[in-house]
Order: C-alpha cells, then structure tokens, then sequence
C-alpha cells in the first residue's frame, strides 16, 4: 500500500505534468485531434510496473500502457497516466496542493499545468489557443 509521501517523492522523481498542445501557428495537414491535452503521467521501467498499478489503486483512476522504446540503452517502459479532465481536476491536482512536490523544477511544471488545466476548463484553448501555448512552452 502506497502512502502520499512515497507518491510525491515517486511523482518528483518520475513524474511528468504536461499539457500538449498543438502549435496554432503551424499549418500541417495532419493535425492533432484535440488542441490541447492536460496528463499526468510516471513512467517506470518493466521490472517496476507493479508500483504503478499500487499508484492506480491509489488514485482510484487512470490507466497503464506498455511504452516500447527503441533508443539504445533504454528500456522498455509501463506508463501510468491520467488524462480525463475530470480526474485531474477532482483527484491529481488536489491531492498535489495538499501534498507539496519538492523539486522546483516539478513544483513550477504543477503551477504551470493547474493554470492550463483552468484555461481549458473554461475553453480559453478553444478561443485563444496561442496564450495556451506560450504557457505550455514555460514548461520543462
């Protein structure tokens, strides 16, 4: 059983929050389906995946998916991720207010992804989706 503390130290550690985005300056023909997209996400290798359905436990949502990577001396990954809008807003994102992240690097990416995560809530990603991304570009 998972406690907050090991979740956070796994989370600054392991752990991403990021918002794509797609550029609203690029003309490309195929385009992302969404125009933005808030996940949280750890990624651990093979060996270690059983932490990672301890963290879904945890959570109470989200899901976990094989990650294959081909780059030499990489391993091939599990990859816990929540991106529905409503668990982040309802589960990830207060348990992370309530439970600081230490790293500031982690701490300014979590600021930065509550704020993203608000703006697409209220569907400023729809009607201004260039603020969306220069926010997202402050991001590790």
């Amino acid at each position: 059983m998972l406690n907050p503390h090991y979740v956070v130290g796994l989370a600054d550690g392991e752990g991403s929050f990021t918002v794509y985005v797609r550029n609203p300056n690029e003309n490309k023909k195929v385009k992302r389906r969404v125009k933005a997209e808030p996940k949280f996400y750890i990624k651990l290798i093979e060996k270690d995946k059983y932490i990672l359905y301890e963290l879904k436990k945890f959570f109470g949502c989200g899901s976990i998916y094989f990650q294959k990577d081909s780059r030499p001396n990489h391993q091939d990954c599990y990859r816990y991720e929540v991106f529905r809008r409503d668990d982040l807003e309802k589960i990830i994102i207060p348990f992370f207010k309530q439970y600081d992240l230490k790293f500031p690097s982690k701490i300014k990416d979590f600021r930065l992804f509550c704020r993203l995560v608000k703006l697409i809530k209220h569907k400023d990603h729809l009607n201004d989706l260039d603020k969306v991304y220069e926010i997202k570009k402050l991001m590790h």
